[in-house]
């Protein structure tokens, strides 16, 4: 696959999850109307980001995959001939949470999943107490749109989460958020925070010699402000489709066909001092 079109889905969510769910199949539906092939959604595209309290009763939002959502988005998937990127909460088993992304092919198969692997704990982004870190490693899935890196949210601040999914052959990292401003942030310390999270996310794609998507949702929850900003950067960091703060969809056209030479210019995999590396592993030195 030498190139896609991808269309990432920005959105706000409410308490019902069914609601949610329409949501998404609307504007998946739009999206395949629109020609794309790939189609990326937000962080827990279901549900409210509850994590921004601590409470029992938000673990009866998690479900099994496969399970009922996944069915109902393999079904659609299939209809419409598209790679969807479904992030949900996952019930593994009592007592065992995931934060995850399912990767469905066009032809409705569950291609694999990825759980996330760096697991925040910050007020705000409670997730230590909803989420088992990650236990699949990090993983790349080769689909009809290409070899998708599979990251999640906080993953996206870990250079060492994004080489490590290049290397293994990703043409793309996606990364579905959830991040926006709290309650007791200022303007100006948005300002700074969004310039932040772009700057590392476009880095990962520079570092790495590939694309990089951040899909992010939109509105307010509990006081938190959802900055949106949705974005696709090229290999040299380049946005290629960007979005603001209002619900929508944005397509761009990806190229996987100028990954090897843009890594001939640029051949940062070539030069790496992997005999020297070995602090790496260790929490200080």
């Amino acid at each position: 696959m030498m190139a896609a079109r991808i269309a990432l889905l920005q959105y706000s969510c409410t308490e019902s999850k069914s609601l949610n769910i329409e949501k998404a199949e609307t504007f998946i539906e739009q999206a395949s109307r629109e020609g794309a092939n790939l189609v990326a959604l937000p962080e827990l595209f279901n549900t409210t980001y509850f994590c921004r309290e601590i409470n029992q009763d938000f673990f009866r939002l998690a479900e099994p995959v496969p399970g009922p959502t996944t069915e109902r988005i393999c079904a659609l998937a299939k209809k419409l001939k598209v790679v969807i990127l479904l992030p949900l909460f996952e019930r593994k088993a009592a007592g065992v949470y995931f934060n995850t992304m399912v990767v469905i092919e066009k032809d409705g198969s569950i291609a694999g999943i990825y759980r996330k692997m760096h697991i925040p704990d910050d007020p705000g982004f409670y997730e230590k107490y909803y989420f088992t870190p990650g236990d699949l490693g990090f993983k790349v899935f080769d689909t009809s749109a290409g070899k998708i890196g599979t990251l999640i949210c906080w993953d996206q601040w870990f250079p060492e989460a994004a080489r490590i999914t290049a290397l293994k052959g990703a043409d793309i990292l996606f990364y579905p958020t959830a991040i926006g401003t709290l309650p007791e942030e200022n303007e100006t310390e948005k300002a700074e925070f969004l310039d932040a999270w772009k700057t590392i996310q476009r880095s990962h794609a520079i570092a790495n010699g590939c694309f990089v998507a951040s899909i992010n949702r939109v509105g307010n929850e509990g006081g938190t402000t959802f900055w949106g900003n949705s974005f696709i950067s090229g290999p040299f960091g380049q946005m290629i489709a960007e979005m603001g703060e209002n619900e929508g969809i944005e397509l761009a056209e990806v190229d996987y066909g100028i990954i090897e030479n843009h890594r001939q210019i640029w051949p940062y995999f070539r030069d790496r001092r992997i005999d020297e590396y070995k602090g790496i592993l260790k929490r200080h030195l």
